[in-house]
């Protein structure tokens, strides 16, 4: 049988020793938290990487580049006119990217990662990105 002394160094997840109880909070936090919290937290972190504005933090009437997944692709009509509208999900908050005169995007689908740079506006409480100027991520 193994020993430990209080000079001994826990043991990790993995059986070996030295990861102490910040190995075991976060395999409980995985156990525990549900897969859109979850979700979430990887969507944030990428975020950060590319240097993008978390959703939440963008400010009406400022130029913003955000980055996330999206979660829905609609054709709405503006005024007459087509729309493509996308809502983008960061892991933070949600905002409609709205492609003016457009009925479809190549590319632009629900699931894809993209990031997006524009003109934040906010209509009726959303927050809202006209005619963004866009870049593709990696695959759905």
């Amino acid at each position: 049988m193994d020993e430990v002394s209080a000079d001994t160094p826990p043991r990790n997840d993995h059986g070996g020793r030295g990861s102490g109880r910040g190995g075991l909070r976060r395999l409980l936090r995985r156990i525990t938290a549900g897969n859109a919290e979850l979700e979430a937290e990887e969507l944030q972190k990428s975020t950060g990487h590319e240097g993008a504005t978390p959703i939440s933090d963008c400010a009406a009437r400022r130029r913003h580049c955000v980055a996330g997944t999206l979660r829905t692709v609609t054709l709405r009509p503006r005024g007459g006119a087509p729309a493509l509208e996308a809502e983008l999900y960061d892991g933070t908050d949600v905002i409609s990217l709205v492609w003016l005169g457009r009925r479809r995007i190549a590319g632009i689908d629900p699931g894809r990662r993209l990031r997006a740079e524009g003109l934040v506006s906010v209509q009726d409480g959303r927050k809202v990105m006209f005619n963004p100027r866009y870049e593709l991520r990696g695959g759905s």
